[in-house]
């Protein structure tokens, strides 16, 4: 699989003379500059109300138009993971975060407008100050679901579905008991 296959030119110099010295690398012939495609950081936020129901969103666009996914988006480059979560859980779901605690990573391949994005999905278990949600931004829809009944199929993304059976096994450990 050719993960640069869109490097054409290098970047510093314009040469279109590059020659792949690793799966991930290419080095310019003419300038020497090596371009290494690393992966981009995303966040999510996993939140269960009170009866133990995990909350999904519903994607307004593609990937995966219409899949549930959880909350979250991509790290702007002068961001932490952290800032990211709290400004993509406000322009998703109008609320703010009141507790977040990090639980896992998973990587993840966004294809946007024909182009792979390799990504580092960061999972975050959060509690937020309301639970009036109004959806915005590339949510179509909230809802809440429940991990006992979830048709896996029905979630967009690979990463989000390797989190959604990861929240299913760590069950005990992240959701709070029903009321």
């Amino acid at each position: 699989e050719d993960l640069l296959k869109e490097f054409c030119y290098c970047p510093k110099c314009g040469s279109p003379r590059c020659s792949t010295i690793m799966i991930r690398a290419k080095k310019c012939n003419d300038c020497g500059f090596v371009y290494y495609k690393n992966a981009a950081a995303a966040v999510a936020a996993i939140y269960f109300n009170e009866k133990g129901e995990l909350l999904m969103t519903r994607r307004a666009f593609n990937p995966a138009r219409g899949k549930l996914d959880l909350p979250g988006g991509f790290v702007e480059f002068d961001e932490t993971a952290e800032c990211a979560l709290q400004r993509e859980i406000k322009e998703e779901l109008g609320v703010n975060i009141v507790n977040s605690k990090y639980l896992f990573s998973a990587p993840n391949r966004y294809l946007f407008a024909d182009y792979t994005v390799f990504t580092l999905d960061l999972f975050y278990l959060v509690t937020f100050d309301s639970d009036e949600f109004r959806p915005h931004d590339d949510v179509a829809s909230v809802e809440f679901v429940d991990l006992n009944t979830l048709d896996i199929n029905e979630v967009g993304l690979n990463s989000i579905k390797t989190a959604v059976l990861k929240v299913m096994e760590l069950k005990s450990v992240v959701q709070p008991k029903p009321k």
